[in-house]
């Protein structure tokens, strides 16, 4: 046990020193970005942000309109069938269609719901495809004016020195080329299987 803590301790005394002596040519330079802040924080990002907040609102009331009748007939039915037993229920054809066709009309709003979180999802990825194909020239540009070898976004990071954090630069140069975004809704097919219709 005492071994292996002495032969890790002698390890990074070892590296240590290596870093010490080795030229400064051979140093790397690291350069930190943090990908959410600029989603965030960005011109793109934010048209983004708030337009998939009024789809989402969108889909969130055509959602209701066909959820709220559903919900109204399944009060009415608890209400109806609460004072009687199973079997009286079951023996009234006319009680057992309604409960059938509740069932089944909520079945259909879970396919609905279903469709129109994957419709959100859709339509964020496609408003997203021009911002995520733009950083990466941004990116390079910036790597070859600071002579960078590696980039890192924040979020892996435990600490990094805001010298070479380039989140800003990355925002402020993604402004000037993409100041805005076209960010429409994606509809997917009503089986809500299958490719989004772009």
């Amino acid at each position: 046990m005492k071994l292996h803590a002495i032969s890790i301790w002698a390890a990074a005394i070892v590296a240590a020193t290596l870093a010490a002596v080795a030229p400064a040519s051979a140093q790397t330079n690291v350069l930190v970005f943090n990908e959410a802040r600029v989603l965030r924080d960005s011109a793109a990002g934010q048209v983004i942000a708030t337009r998939l907040e009024a789809i989402q609102g969108e889909m969130d009331s055509e959602l209701r309109a066909v959820a709220e009748p559903i919900q109204a007939e399944v009060e009415r039915l608890n209400a109806e069938t609460e004072p009687m037993t199973q079997e009286a229920i079951q023996q009234r054809p006319d009680l057992m269609q309604r409960i059938q066709a509740v069932q089944q009309q909520g079945q259909q709003v879970e396919v609905l719901r279903r469709r129109l979180s994957q419709e959100l999802a859709a339509t964020e990825r496609q408003a997203l495809r021009p911002v995520l194909e733009l950083l990466p020239t941004i990116l390079e540009e910036i790597v070859a004016e600071r002579g960078a070898h590696i980039i890192v976004d924040r979020a892996n990071l435990v600490y990094a020195a805001e010298s070479v954090d380039i989140s800003a630069t990355v925002i402020e140069r993604l402004n000037q080329r993409l100041p805005t975004v076209a960010v429409n809704r994606v509809r997917l097919p009503q089986g809500g299987e299958g490719q989004a219709q772009q």
